[in-house]
């Protein structure tokens, strides 16, 4: 059966898990989820079935599923170690977790599709004082991750070094929605210097939401 991945063309949960996939060189099948309002194919009974958060990604290996980007990241680390992205060390590891989870517990859930629609269907919020919202929350993270990245950026020229680990596989995915969103980044030039970096490498490049079958 494979691996195949649950995820919608823009979201960035679903951008994190394409880019370990496509780092480890692992083979999958993408089954697009709408999540646009009107379509909402995430809330409908098949897939609630298979995943009752109704929520991308949704990753199944095989007979096993599991949903939760971080979740499924972990997964692919324990069960594929070919290509670690996870140093070996406890303290480097433990420090490539807290910086993931500054983007995807800190950044992310504030700013996801659900809290927004949420802000302008029962509060009214104004697409300007949505996107001031936005803003807010990606830099009060990229403040942080500019430090934590900046204070490695002699040993190479991803977040964590020399080689790719799931902090680049977080970051990167942030940027991409800080730009689609106007959010200046200009403050925070070792995270633009590593996502341009990665931007050259094939397992980046093929992520991107525009070169998924369901961009549009």
């Amino acid at each position: 059966m494979g691996i195949r991945l649950y995820s919608y063309w823009r979201s960035s949960a679903s951008y994190r898990v394409r880019l370990a996939l496509n780092l480890k060189d692992l083979a999958y099948e993408t089954v697009p989820v709408s999540l646009l309002p009107g379509k909402s194919e995430h809330r409908q009974a098949e897939y609630r079935a298979r995943n009752p958060q109704m929520l991308v990604p949704f990753l199944e290996d095989g007979d096993f599923g599991v949903g939760q980007s971080q979740a499924i990241l972990e997964y692919l680390e324990e069960s594929y170690p070919a290509t670690p992205l996870l140093p070996d060390a406890a303290q480097q590891r433990a420090a490539v977790r807290s910086f993931c989870n500054l983007i995807c517990c800190d950044i992310h859930p504030l700013n996801n599709l659900r809290v927004l629609l949420y802000l302008k269907e029962q509060f009214g919020v104004s697409d300007a004082k949505r996107d001031a919202w936005y803003a807010n929350w990606i830099h009060a993270g990229f403040r942080a991750a500019e430090l934590a990245a900046h204070a490695r950026a002699s040993e190479g020229p991803f977040v964590f070094g020399a080689t790719a680990t799931l902090a680049d596989c977080c970051l990167v995915p942030q940027i991409y929605n800080a730009r689609r969103f106007k959010v200046p980044i200009d403050d925070y030039p070792r995270l633009v210097s590593v996502d341009a970096h990665c931007s050259g490498l094939s397992a980046f490049a093929t992520a991107i939401p525009e070169n998924q079958p369901d961009a549009g």
